[in-house]
């Protein structure tokens, strides 16, 4: 288990549901929902504080998605994947229902996800 995060890190959250994952609005396009954890956070916990903040929606952070091997620099990302706690997002999130976005495994994984998260996709998508 990863406990702490190194300064430059960035946690991806892998938010599934239903077959589906969340993304988010991005700059050219939609991403998962990421961002950098606080001093001493988890990559769990900061992947649920920052669905939190984006979306609105509660989260569980349940586990760390191993990076590629290559990643072991400074400013690798973690994945973690996320299992959905409220069906309806809070009011106090950053994006509004337009900028957030649930699409089925197969659309993610056609969308390019990071390496990691396109591998536990497929392991999980339904048939």
């Amino acid at each position: 288990m990863i406990s702490e995060q190194a300064a430059g890190s960035v946690v991806d959250a892998v938010v599934v549901y239903d077959g589906q994952v969340l993304l988010v609005e991005a700059a050219g396009g939609w991403r998962l929902p990421s961002g950098t954890p606080e001093p001493a956070e988890s990559a769990t916990a900061t992947a649920a504080r920052l669905v939190y903040e984006l979306t609105g929606y509660l989260v569980d952070g349940s586990s760390v998605l191993r990076p590629a091997p290559d990643a072991a620099a400074p400013d690798a990302r973690s994945f973690v994947v996320c299992q959905l706690l409220s069906e309806s997002p809070s009011a106090e999130a950053r994006f509004g229902p337009e900028q957030i976005r649930w699409v089925p495994f197969a659309q993610a994984i056609d969308a390019g996800v990071p390496g990691p998260v396109r591998v536990y996709l497929e392991g999980h998508t339904p048939v």
